[in-house]
């Protein structure tokens, strides 16, 4: 109790919860984008339950993960080493060892999955099935327990994602619980409003998917040691966004004059 009062009247530990909630609610985005397009191919009356099972799982799988920082923490060790036969500017070869650790592994096995979820529905969308086909994908081509169980995937990856990010910036584990709480509440509240936005304008799925699938490389690239800055992402997504959001206003007001001129 001491300890939280302290943090309470400490302002460096509230600038570091409110930039902790920040960079949570941001890495965020990756997990809602991917459970909106997966909960929006279940049966209508599946989608609400498909969403609040998925990010409530988030929930306790960050909670979970947080209760073992030691554990979490040590994923970062190397476990896996493969030598690499680097060239030396004097037409030489160094023999290095390219290591991999648990998370690494991780990330390369969630990027790989978004990549090829991404590169499937993409597939789907751009040449649709007909007859037979087109009616099962219309009732639903995924069952709500491998949604359940796709979204739980996910949440792994991006949950060990969240929480190393946690720990690199504080080290006080009440900071890291609020903001993980706080992020996954607001997950929570934008789920809906988001999938039932991407489900209206189909020509967002398209966009929402190119997402997903920059998401996905960028994981794989960062399991391989290869970091790059998600500043760069989220401000491509940002702009992406910003452009077919004009787009859309710009079909509207075709339409809307259409209307009139009739």
């Amino acid at each position: 109790m001491e300890t939280l009062v302290a943090l309470a009247a400490s302002p460096a530990a509230w600038a570091a919860l409110i930039t902790l909630i920040v960079m949570e609610v941001v890495l965020g985005i990756d997990n809602l984008v991917f459970i909106s397009i997966l909960s929006n191919k279940l049966p209508e009356e599946s989608r609400r339950k498909a969403r609040f099972i998925g990010i409530s799982l988030a929930l306790v799988m960050r909670i979970a993960l947080l209760s073992t920082i030691a554990f979490i923490v040590g994923l970062t060790a190397p476990v896996v080493s493969l030598p690499f036969e680097a060239p030396l500017s004097d037409e030489g070869h160094a023999l290095v060892d390219f290591t991999f650790s648990w998370r690494d592994l991780i990330l390369i096995a969630g990027g790989l999955f978004l990549v090829w979820k991404a590169t499937t529905e993409i597939h789907h969308t751009v040449d649709p099935p007909s007859g037979d086909l087109l009616d099962k994908r219309r009732a639903g081509s995924v069952g709500f327990g491998s949604a359940i169980v796709q979204i739980l995937a996910l949440d792994l990856v991006f949950s060990i994602d969240s929480i190393l990010t946690a720990v690199g910036m504080t080290n006080h584990l009440p900071i890291m619980v609020i903001a993980v709480v706080v992020a996954v509440l607001v997950m929570l509240l934008a789920a809906n409003p988001l999938a039932d936005f991407i489900n209206a304008n189909p020509r967002v799925v398209m966009l929402a998917l190119a997402f997903l699938l920059m998401i996905g490389a960028t994981l794989i690239a960062d399991g391989f040691g290869v970091h790059v800055p998600r500043g760069y992402i989220y401000a491509s997504m940002a702009f992406s966004a910003l452009v077919e959001a004009l787009n859309m206003a710009a079909r509207n007001a075709r339409r809307k004059r259409g209307e009139v001129a009739h």
